[in-house]
């Protein structure tokens, strides 16, 4: 009889013992595939890419191909303020090409006017979010150097591509930005120091409304205008 209790208890420890290394395997395998899923997720979360990563060393040559086969040269942007239409120069090829690029890539959708200056230019390409740094980081990190010499002035209109935030002799451009001059008399101190690329054809009047927003002492617009969307015309 004591023999009998003695197996029955070992017949139940070893069914419990199975029904926790099932429900133990049953947990782990679904962990397993919940990883699965969220590295699945994660990776599908990056942009797929159709250009090479950009660095400076690199990017001459990938404009210089692209201009070749990329010739459109006018663009609109879309604010809540209304739109304004660019022409963009043939004569400065590289920066040219490489708003088209940033275009085509969505790169400056989301972005904001955040420098705005009354009486002087109103500055965009950038913003306050991650998503911003997220699509620079997915392009590259590269320069552009400058084109000053095509005869262009800072006249009231022009587009303009400011120097990097990194201190440089050379005033390498920042490729993800630019500025609209709009004071009226112009801002020809700025000649020979910062490439102009364009020129505003349609819609100054919507500069001249961006430039009289409210801003903080960063010259940071109190709220942020936002370049909705830039898109190709022509």
């Amino acid at each position: 009889m004591r023999y009998i209790l003695l197996t029955a208890l070992f017949v139940i420890f070893l069914n419990c013992e199975d029904k926790q290394t099932k429900k133990k395997t049953t947990v782990e395998t679904t962990q397993a595939k919940t990883e699965k899923k969220t590295k699945k997720k994660e990776v599908s979360e990056e942009p797929e890419r159709e250009f090479p990563k950009l660095d400076s060393k690199s990017a001459m040559e990938f404009f210089l191909k692209y201009n070749e086969e990329h010739k459109e040269n006018k663009v609109r942007i879309f604010t809540d303020f209304g739109n304004i239409d660019i022409l963009l120069f043939e004569e400065t090829r590289f920066h040219r090409s490489n708003f088209i690029f940033l275009t085509k890539q969505k790169y400056f959708d989301g972005t904001q006017f955040y420098r705005v200056v009354p009486n002087f230019i109103i500055q965009g390409g950038n913003g306050d979010d991650k998503y911003t740094s997220k699509k620079r980081a997915h392009i590259g990190r590269y320069l552009l150097p400058p084109d000053t010499k095509r005869g262009f002035k800072h006249h009231r209109g022009v587009i303009s591509m400011p120097s990097s935030e990194i201190k440089n002799p050379h005033k390498l451009a920042s490729p993800y930005e630019f500025f609209i001059v709009q004071q009226k008399e112009g801002a020809h101190h700025l000649d020979g120091d910062f490439t102009i690329f364009g020129k505003v054809i349609k819609g100054m009047e919507v500069v001249d409304k961006i430039s009289n927003v409210e801003t903080d002492d960063g010259e940071w617009p109190m709220r942020n205008v936002y370049i909705r969307k830039v898109e190709i015309i022509d």
